[in-house]
């Protein structure tokens, strides 16, 4: 659909969970607060997490779906409603898993605002007959049920917890989506690759690893490679350390004694690549 001058605002509907677009339509709306919106899930409560921005066009196949109303006292009290519900069956669902030796880990459990559907996350090693607790669960709370098995990096993102740096990790406090992350970035950085040290809660190499990646590449494109043979004032010289935040690299001379220089003090030999 073709739209002039909409007034978009970012809504999340859970604490870590992805920022979507609507139209603000008529509705004055700041960050912070919360609105009643109709999504293909059914009806659901937002908050507002990023300013209304105006906008000239809309891409004709991109469907930006409307605000219908600012939350109230009703919808509040609901939204209490299902946070018990939810803790409820969590402690259902985890006690039938029990009972039913199932081999699964309950992460996670979410109820439609309208408690149309409750969908039930959990990780395990491979595939899991759970026909049984689903009837279970049907039984016992009369609406859809969705068992979904998700990954370790989700579990973290849903479950929380602090990094290495002492701060909440990355993926529950402000990360929308998850970024490919690679051996290679932490070799590119010169950080140690034992896997304690950049491994996060999830087990799976640390998603901060991938903020700096492209900032070292560009600093590194003038640095000689570890191992490379160079020309130097000090004649020939074996690059063995670089030190990218202070563009210095640490050679051996011939007379095999360990020195600091400049990167721009180098000198490629003829017909070589740094």
């Amino acid at each position: 659909m073709a739209s002039d001058h909409l007034k978009i605002v970012g809504i999340r509907f859970q604490p870590s969970g992805a920022v979507y677009d609507f139209d603000c339509g008529h509705f004055v709306l700041k960050c912070g607060d919360l609105v009643i919106v109709k999504t293909e899930q059914g009806t659901g409560l937002g908050k507002v997490v990023r300013g209304p921005q105006k906008v000239d066009q809309i891409d004709e196949q991109r469907e930006i779906k409307k605000i219908f109303r600012l939350a109230n006292e009703a919808d509040l009290e609901q939204y209490k409603k299902i946070q018990e519900k939810e803790r409820e069956a969590f402690l259902f669902c985890l006690e039938r898993i029990r009972e039913r030796n199932l081999v699964m880990k309950l992460v996670k459990v979410e109820c439609f605002f309208d408690e149309s559907k409750i969908i039930f996350y959990f990780t395990a090693d491979g595939r899991i007959d759970f026909r049984e607790l689903v009837k279970d669960l049907v039984h016992r709370f009369h609406t859809r049920i969705e068992m979904r098995q998700i990954g370790v990096r989700n579990e973290a993102k849903m479950l929380g917890g602090l990094g290495h740096c002492g701060q909440g990790v990355c993926c529950s406090t402000f990360l929308p989506d998850f970024a490919t992350v690679s051996v290679k970035m932490a070799k590119e950085q010169n950080l140690p690759l034992n896997p304690t040290k950049i491994s996060g809660l999830c087990g799976r190499l640390m998603c901060c690893l991938t903020y700096e990646y492209e900032t070292y590449q560009e600093l590194k494109k003038d640095f000689p490679k570890c191992g490379k043979t160079i020309m130097s004032p000090l004649g020939p010289v074996k690059v063995l350390r670089q030190n990218v935040m202070e563009g210095t690299v640490v050679v051996e001379t011939q007379d095999k004694e360990e020195k600091i220089l400049k990167v721009e003090e180098l000198v490629p030999k003829k017909g070589e690549d740094k």
